[in-house]
């Protein structure tokens, strides 16, 4: 059967068109495979292989999760390097964005007779309408600058805590700076003498929580001496200072300088203080120590610018007159000078006296003679209110003869007696001799200083006190390094041991525990810390918890021996602070122990930070702190 002519036409369509859709599926797959493959290598060249690329059609989609929104910005324009901008779909992310780190909270108080500057930035949870009104109310009519700033991030640990001590403390310290971060204190203060100095950084150290890091810088202005007084002895023990007084580290050197060249041995000590009488005082001490070494002995004293020179005893009349010349000629015109050679004594004819001694342990007794009734009863009177009603015994006779000045040397020689923590007070016609120890390190300039006032130019006197250290409240404190090494030397020969999987401290080391305490007890108020470690054996939870009681367990048996422990802390490391490996018994043993560290300064705070020293006018340099407490270990089994 012959097809018809419209049969023929339509099966030619027919087979056109399916010979057509293969060739346009064709293409299009190609097209598909080569758009893929091409920004595929494009993106990856361009260093992107975390784009994925999938072509649908004349499409090419991107996906993936890009670093930042530039990168993502970048695939989109290298793909479209390769295929039509249009064709491509852009299906990536951009990664989140790490969270905005919490900025560092902190505060600077600065507090002088103005008034109270505060700059800083605090959390918005810290309430700071009361930190104000507690400014508001230290200053009194003084004026409170606000420069406080606040952020909406959560309380760093310790910033409370740091806060509310500093506030605490600002109210008793009104010529001071403080800066204030989490868990840090610094404070930089100014005290009226030496003694508030101790005594203020006594209190602070107690007074602040065992967590806190605290820095202190307390200064103390120079001592105001008057009169100015400066005395210089050269006898057949050597030659020494009674008192020394320079106003300048520079004028200090020349007066040593001159003491060493007439014979002093040692250092020396010469106070730098105020109430110089003249600028050129360095120039009449060097004068006057020169021309005191060229006699070979005798005293110079220099109170104000009156300058008494008294040579020994058997000086030649022609060396003492020509040195005392000279000594005119050379000192500066504010000077005058006083000269002074002894009569030879007849050693058989023994002059009046009166003498006082003091006892280390308080007790006083007075001998010799006085000239009334009226003076006994004044004297006995007056040595009990300076010594106490108690402790004073009095074996004095009354007798003529004795000078119009005899009272008030007899009540001077007790008044510098009092400067003692033990000695002698030996009250003559023409000396006074004072003899003893004490804990004072300004003692000796003190009472030559007195006697020079109350003596009057031209009367001889002898200062021979002797400083000790274990007698100084401040001094005899040892230095908290020097602590925490003795600490370390008793635990040495002795372990701190407990029972067995127990905080119980074990009986064998309670003689150790015993020496540790008394060695506390001398050391004034320090910062420690006491750690408890353990080996890696068992969970790691049990060993820190364990290691926690056992460090408490040490506190309380110190607080049980009567250790003022407000500045102390335990805490336990559990097993992350090894000291060696816990593969071996001996390691073990090593890792299981109990350390006493000291709490150290911490590190300086941040470069750039802004300060109180840009808005007011200050000479404080503030400076931080670093905990690095050192090794003190005993040890301690599990």
């Amino acid at each position: 059967m012959r097809l018809s002519a419209i049969a023929i036409v339509a099966i030619t369509f027919v087979s056109a068109a399916a010979v057509s859709l293969v060739a346009a599926s064709f293409s299009v797959k190609l097209i598909e495979e080569t758009s893929e493959i091409g920004v595929r290598q494009a993106l990856d060249t361009a260093e992107m292989p975390w784009a994925e690329v999938e072509a649908d059609g004349l499409q090419v989609t991107l996906e993936g999760i890009a670093p930042t929104e530039a990168t993502r910005f970048a695939a989109l324009s290298t793909a479209g390097t390769i295929v039509d901008a249009a064709r491509v779909i852009d299906n990536m992310q951009v990664e989140a964005s790490a969270a905005i780190a919490p900025p560092r909270f902190s505060a600077e108080i600065l507090r002088n007779d103005s008034g109270i500057s505060v700059i800083g930035l605090i959390p918005t949870q810290t309430d700071r309408d009361d930190i104000l009104d507690r400014f508001s109310a230290m200053s009194g009519n003084g004026k409170v600058t606000d420069l406080i700033e606040s952020a909406d991030y959560p309380t760093p640990e310790g910033w409370d805590d740091a806060l509310a001590f500093a506030l605490t403390e600002m109210e008793q310290l009104p010529r001071s700076k403080v800066s204030v971060s989490a868990g840090r204190v610094s404070i930089t203060a100014i005290t009226d003498s030496a003694e508030d100095k101790a005594a203020l950084e006594k209190r602070l150290n107690r007074a602040a929580p065992p967590g806190l890091r605290m820095r202190l810088d307390i200064s103390a202005p120079r001592p105001v001496i008057t009169p100015f007084t400066l005395r210089f002895l050269i006898d057949e023990t050597g030659a020494r200072f009674d008192a020394c007084s320079a106003d300048t580290e520079e004028a200090k050197a020349v007066i040593l300088a001159a003491a060493k060249d007439a014979g002093l041995a040692g250092d020396g000590k010469c106070t730098v203080g105020m109430g110089v009488p003249s600028a050129n005082w360095s120039s009449a001490v060097n004068d006057s120590i020169k021309a005191l070494a060229e006699l070979g002995g005798g005293s110079v004293t220099i109170s104000n610018a009156d300058i008494t020179l008294i040579g020994a005893e058997g000086t030649a009349e022609g060396q003492f007159d020509r040195v005392v010349g000279e000594l005119e000629t050379s000192l500066p015109d504010a000077f005058a000078l006083y000269a002074k050679l002894p009569e030879t004594v007849d050693p058989d004819q023994g002059p009046p006296e009166f003498t006082a001694t003091l006892s280390p342990e308080g007790q006083v007794q007075l001998r010799g003679r006085l000239v009334s009734d009226n003076l006994r009863s004044v004297v006995d009177s007056y040595a009990k209110a300076r010594f106490g009603s108690d402790k004073v015994y009095i074996a004095t006779r009354v007798v003529d003869g004795l000078p119009n000045d005899w009272p008030a040397r007899v009540l001077t020689g007790l008044e510098a007696l009092s400067g003692l923590n033990n000695g002698a007070v030996t009250v003559t016609p023409t000396t006074m001799s004072v003899r003893g120890n004490t804990g004072d390190p300004d003692a000796s300039r003190a009472i030559a200083t007195l006697l020079a006032t109350k003596l009057g130019e031209a009367q001889e006197f002898e200062v021979d006190v002797t400083y000790q250290e274990k007698l100084d409240p401040v001094a005899g404190i040892p230095e908290p390094a020097e602590c925490e090494a003795d600490v370390r030397q008793i635990v040495s020969t002795g372990q701190i041991s407990f029972e067995p999987g127990s905080a119980t401290i074990d009986a064998s080391t309670l003689d150790t525990m015993d020496k540790i305490a008394e060695l506390l007890k001398t050391c004034g108020d320090i910062r420690l810390e006491i750690q408890g470690h353990t080996d890696s054996q068992g969970r790691e939870e049990m060993n820190l918890a364990l290691s926690q009681s056992r460090a408490q367990s040490v506190l309380n048996e110190l607080r049980a021996r009567r250790v003022l422990t407000s500045s102390f802390s335990a805490k336990g490391y559990g097993e992350s602070l090894p000291l060696q490996d816990n593969d071996t018994e001996e390691g073990r043993e090593a890792n299981r122990r109990i350390e006493f560290k000291l709490i150290r300064p911490a590190a300086s705070a941040d470069e750039g930070e802004t300060t109180l020293e840009t808005i007011a006018e200050t000479s404080n340099t503030p400076q931080s702190e670093n905990t690095e407490p050192s090794e003190g270990k005993t040890d301690e089994q599990n």
